[in-house]
């Protein structure tokens, strides 16, 4: 013989109502077969008043879900009728304790006492029905019942109200870690963002003017045209490694794994050392830049570094873009607890004598928002603004942890 075993999820699936019809139907079918096969002796047989009244009993249960005080107070109605009518209290005994469990799994604990109090007074009553139990047991019978089947029943309510909290608290999770997941796609976009404005801005910059300069000096200065293509070489392939850099990081490691393992997929990340030839290629465009260093370099984080370098790069391209004829100067302070770094320019404007070829189009000014936001990563500050004797100035401040004491204040370009 081979038996069926249902599976967990389509047995959870069945629609409680109609499992309690289903319990219902069997108690009731199950008390009148005992009752029509078995009568003791001294006890009225099961006639068409009896299975009626069974079925008041019984037949209640199955709304123990939907309406279980209705369920208990209707089955004890039913069973006091039955037990008044002199029929054999053992075989609808249970009923009104199963509506009782269903009154302690759905109500509060309140509604419950007083639904087991009158589960008991006819649990009582069924027991005075048989003399020869005694009073002590129907008292114990009375009061145990109820009792056990509260315990039982408050136990899966409190079951499942915990289990209501999980399911809420689960669904809250849910959607703060979609909510952290978003939100860490959104911050992943604008470092994205911020890393390419900062490369494609600068070097496309110092391309525009050397392109426009190259062109304006085509036919009168060939070698100055020569070298304007030499910077726009040099400063597209700096610009192209940077590019591959950002977009190698972006790629997948089992993209890197697959044939490029073992060898450096790209360019270190920029650091202060680096400033050197960002103010190289700035005044190949045509900007006077005085980079200076006060105090003793160390070694920093490489995100500190990198931070200093892309806001020096923003504040540069700025000047080529809305003053390329301002002298600019750049001081980097290394203090025991902090790197300054301050970009200044004079507001120069050119005049008939300082041509200006390039067409630069000033941008949105997603600039100086790239720059707060690179410092904020890094608990530091960045103020920009007009100077009161003319030009703008670029003030970064990020603490740093405290390196050696500082040597012999230098000032001048960086060895």
């Amino acid at each position: 013989m081979r038996f069926r075993v249902w599976p967990a999820d389509r047995l959870r699936s069945v629609d409680p109502r109609l499992a309690d019809a289903a319990l219902a139907l069997g108690v009731t079918a199950a008390a009148a077969v005992v009752g029509g096969q078995y009568t003791p002796a001294g006890w009225p047989p099961f006639d068409t008043t009896a299975y009626l009244l069974t079925a008041c009993v019984a037949l209640p249960l199955a709304a123990r879900r939907s309406a279980p005080v209705f369920a208990l107070i209707a089955s004890c109605l039913g069973y006091a009728c039955y037990l008044a009518a002199g029929y054999q209290p053992s075989l609808n005994f249970w009923a009104p304790a199963a509506a009782l469990y269903g009154v302690a799994a759905r109500r509060p604990p309140r509604t419950a006492a007083a639904c087991a109090a009158l589960c008991g007074a006819v649990v009582f009553w069924s027991g005075l029905a048989v003399p020869e139990i005694g009073l002590t047991t129907t008292v114990v019978q009375a009061l145990g019942v109820p009792a056990v089947v509260w315990m039982f029943g408050n136990g899966a309510r409190v079951l499942d109200e915990r289990n209501g909290q999980l399911a809420a608290l689960t669904a809250r999770l849910h959607r703060e870690q979609e909510w952290r997941e978003r939100q860490a796609v959104s911050e992943e976009q604008r470092r994205i963002a911020r890393e390419l404005h900062d490369v494609v801005a600068h070097h496309m910059a110092v391309i525009n003017v050397q392109a426009g300069m190259g062109g304006y000096v085509f036919a009168t200065a060939p070698e100055q045209a020569r070298a304007a293509l030499g910077t726009i070489s040099e400063t597209s392939q700096e610009a192209l490694r940077e590019l591959r850099r950002i977009l190698t990081l972006l790629r997948s490691a089992a993209d890197i794994e697959d044939g490029e393992a073992g060898r450096a997929p790209y360019a270190p990340i920029p650091g202060l050392a680096g400033l050197g030839d960002v103010a190289e290629r700035v005044r190949a465009a045509g900007v006077a830049v005085d980079l200076r260093t006060d105090g003793a370099p160390r070694p920093l984080p490489p995100g500190v570094e990198l931070c200093a370098y892309r806001v020096v790069q923003e504040a540069l391209t700025n000047v080529i873009k809305h003053a390329r004829h301002a002298a600019v100067t750049v001081l980097v302070c290394y203090r025991p607890h902090a790197l300054l770094v301050t970009i200044t320019d004079d507001g120069a404007e050119g005049g008939e004598d300082r041509p200006d070829p390039a067409n630069v189009a000033p941008g949105p000014g997603h600039g100086l928002i790239g720059m707060r936001e690179r410092a904020k990563l890094y608990g530091g500050t960045v103020e920009a603004g007009p100077r009161t004797e003319g030009g703008f100035r670029v003030r970064l401040t990020l603490p740093v942890a405290a390196g050696p004491s500082p040597g012999p204040r230098r000032d001048g370009p960086p060895a």
